[in-house]
């Protein structure tokens, strides 16, 4: 079996996501097929990408009746739910095969433990070579498939050249650390603390706008003291819905480890991590991305 290869849906595919990674990936993937005779069981920031790529498709109220009758079960692989886990654990138990598709390159193994509970699919979908060979790593002997990332070429096709960009901005993309590294503080704050101390060292035109971009999973106006603090900056909250937008208005984009870094990496943009150094290395593999705390060490 090749190791790339677009994926077939049979008639009777039931999809179950949380976190906004995943189900951007797998609802474009259903989109292409032109079908809309989908069973759906979506929460959190996945039910609303859900409702706006198919309003007429209602989703499932339980996870029981989301799997009846089915031959194939699609999950994400979510810190943020157990959804996506115990929907793999039903599939298992009605003998219905199950993939998981990682949209990421952190966490592997940890995506698929609950309580200590370990649950595997029958096939491990990823989108592109570094998630193939941190799979093989982490699930030897396992099948592991690389897919096509349509959601990923539909926002580069949205993305404005970086050679059209007409004012000068640094996107930030937000994320929880989900840690204070023993300092007391959100990790988010302190890479945002430390991005900052750091401007002037990355060249930037005095007149430059930064725009925060929060995570799906932030509370409305978590930021909103932060950039009050630093009113002599020409800060924003960047509230545009299209990621896409985003990152077509900046010639710079900045922070920690999110997907929408490696998104505006493939859209040939200057991207920076913000993770300081006493923070856990960034995990994610792609060699253009430049890493603030390394630079920082060689001066």
């Amino acid at each position: 079996m090749p190791s790339f290869m677009t994926p077939d849906f049979p008639d009777a595919t039931a999809t179950v996501c949380h976190d906004a990674g995943a189900s951007n990936i797998v609802i474009e993937a259903l989109l292409e097929t032109g079908r809309k005779d989908w069973h759906a069981y979506m929460r959190g920031p996945a039910e609303k990408l859900w409702k706006a790529a198919f309003p007429e498709v209602a989703l499932s109220e339980t996870l029981d009746s989301t799997l009846e009758g089915m031959e194939l079960l699609i999950s994400g692989t979510g810190w943020a739910s157990d959804i996506e886990h115990n929907a793999r654990k039903l599939a298992h138990t009605r003998g219905i095969r199950s993939v998981a598709l990682i949209d990421h390159w952190v966490n592997y193994t940890e995506r698929f433990v609950r309580n200590g509970e370990i649950v595997w699919p029958d096939e491990f979908w990823v989108t592109d070579k570094y998630a193939m060979t941190i799979a093989k790593q982490s699930f030897p002997g396992q099948t592991i498939l690389q897919v096509p990332n349509y959601y990923v070429d539909t926002q580069l096709s949205m993305i404005t050249s970086v050679d059209e960009v007409t004012a000068p901005e640094l996107l930030y993309i937000l994320e929880p650390a989900r840690s204070d590294w023993g300092r007391g503080v959100q990790g988010e704050f302190q890479a945002l603390d430390y991005f900052l101390s750091h401007l002037p060292q990355m060249g930037l035109p005095p007149e430059t706008v930064i725009r925060l971009r929060p995570h799906p999973s932030d509370a409305p106006g978590k930021y909103n003291d932060w950039v009050s603090k630093h009113s002599t900056l020409s800060i924003e909250i960047d509230n545009t819905i299209s990621i896409a937008q985003s990152i077509g208005r900046s010639s710079w984009v900045a922070g920690c480890e999110s997907f929408a870094l490696v998104l505006a990496l493939m859209a040939s943009r200057k991207v920076y991590c913000s993770l300081p150094p006493w923070a856990p290395a960034c995990r994610l593999p792609h060699h253009e991305l430049i890493h603030i705390a390394r630079q920082d060490a060689c001066l």
